[in-house]
């Protein structure tokens, strides 16, 4: 064993814990008050400013005293519209989008601190309210993408394998007529990799079956459960947007020749580290986006594309941050997910899945209710984030 590995930082310390539901807290407050502010004919750069601001406005409160601890922004805010896959956040010399009624609105960004990564997605439709719920492709697909992940919180829990979610996920879009993007990965999280090793992949070719490594899950791990479901064929592409959010891939190693490469190179190491970032984060843009080029060629920075599904397609997300504590899940990041808000008139055939998705995550709350004798609610059930049930299991 190296003395990195045995010196690795686990959820097994109470302060690792405690450093992430820190960042997961800030998270989920961070994006709700994004919710609160998507509005007809807002802009989505003045969102993704907003975002950022307040994940480092926030980070700075905690931990004032360890001068030396890096804490902030894990993944920078990314908000993409309908067809829009993921990792929209234009720069401000980029063409924007302005939001628009009816509009499809993911919400991704993550967190750190002190190295230890909360990530969290949401999916909601603007202008939508219990007056007037939405019906048709759009809530089949926001259905869909909850219900998948619902049934990961269920199943990422030690001695299951990582092949279980990815057919539970197949399952639940086809029952809504939806196809899960193809070959998308949620990671492992380890303290400063937001890209571990171990992965859950989503809707994969024959040839990804054949490489992707069957793995089972263990206590003490942390996982970005990251769930994309499309109306359309799943299958996701580069349109030619600009890319604006890379990280740093410290395998790599390369002399940089120009002067501006290595002023950004330098900046990016020594303020971001491993952790992803957006070229809107730099005082001078215009170099930033000269310095990244060259980083980019020799891959010293890993893209994170901009990626579309067809027009007139939907995509939805819903991504959450689960720790694998020895009594249960507990998942640290989510959105509100309000249930009464889309209607759909499908739904999951599969019963052991439907049962699955009713079950409670915490096994301390099913011996309570078994004792208690609750009567079931018909239908399935309406979950609204971060619970007091999945937050007390891994106390």
């Amino acid at each position: 064993m190296s003395d990195d590995e045995s010196q690795e930082q686990t959820i097994a310390e109470d302060l690792v814990v405690t450093k992430y539901k820190m960042g997961g807290d800030i998270a989920n407050r961070v994006l709700k008050m994004l919710v609160d502010a998507a509005r007809v004919d807002v802009s989505v750069v003045s969102l993704c400013e907003k975002g950022d601001e307040m994940i480092m406005e926030e980070t700075g409160k905690i931990f004032k005293k360890e001068k030396d601890m890096k804490k902030g922004i894990a993944f920078p805010t990314c908000i993409s519209v309908n067809n829009c896959v993921c990792h929209y956040s234009p720069l401000k010399s980029d063409p924007d989008y302005v939001l628009k009624e009816d509009d499809l609105v993911k919400i991704d960004l993550g967190v750190h601190v002190d190295g230890f990564i909360a990530n969290v997605a949401h999916s909601f439709i603007l202008g939508v309210s219990k007056d007037s719920p939405v019906s048709g492709r759009k809530a089949d697909v926001i259905k869909a993408a909850h219900y998948c992940a619902e049934a990961a919180l269920r199943l990422v829990k030690p001695g299951n394998q990582n092949t279980q979610v990815t057919e539970a996920w197949n399952k639940i879009a086809q029952s809504f007529n939806c196809t899960p993007i193809e070959g998308m990965l949620s990671h492992q999280l380890k303290q400063h990799v937001i890209d571990g090793e171990k992965t859950i992949i989503q809707n994969p070719t024959d040839q990804q079956k054949k490489d992707h490594e069957k793995t089972a899950f263990e206590v003490h791990e942390v996982y970005a459960v990251d769930v994309l479901i499309s109306t359309g064929e799943g299958k996701a592409k580069d349109a030619g947007q600009r890319t604006t959010v890379y990280k740093r891939d410290p395998t790599q190693q390369y002399g940089l020749k120009m002067k501006t490469s290595r002023a950004f190179f330098s900046e990016v190491e020594r303020r971001f580290d491993a952790m992803p970032f957006t070229l809107r984060a730099f005082e001078d843009e215009k170099k930033a986006r000269m310095g990244v080029m060259e980083c980019a060629k020799h891959e010293l920075l890993q893209p994170f594309s901009v990626l579309y599904e067809k027009e007139g397609e939907f995509v939805a997300q819903f991504k959450f941050t689960v720790l694998l504590m020895p009594n249960g899940p507990m998942r640290i990041t989510s959105g509100i997910f309000e249930n009464e808000l889309y209607k759909s008139e499908l739904d999951i055939k599969d019963p052991d899945l439907k049962a699955l998705i009713q079950s409670s995550v915490s096994r301390r709350n099913q011996k309570r209710r078994k004792k208690k004798k609750v009567a079931s609610q018909g239908g399935l059930p309406a979950t609204t984030g971060s619970t007091n049930e999945e937050n007390e299991t891994g106390d």
